[in-house]
């Protein structure tokens, strides 16, 4: 909303996870050997570690990456 890039958030008690969303900014990257312009954002998931073992939360942002980058599958 007011166009951060990218933050870290800070846990509150009882909270044991909270993802932070910076803003989508279009970035240049390689597609193939050519250089191509596409629309990314930063996602930092801070987790609370006595209460979530850090490869569950890998897991839950490999889950909502791969849901951000199909989703039609929200709608079945």
């Amino acid at each position: 909303m007011y166009g951060v890039g990218r933050f870290a958030a800070i846990i509150n008690p009882p909270q044991t996870t909270i993802l932070a969303i910076g803003a989508a900014e279009k970035r240049v990257i390689v597609r193939g050997d050519a250089p191509a312009v596409a629309t990314m954002m930063t996602v930092t998931l801070s987790v609370d570690h006595r209460a979530i073992d850090g490869s569950l939360a890998a897991k839950l942002l490999g889950a909502f990456k791969w849901t951000l980058e199909h989703p039609l599958s929200l709608l079945i």
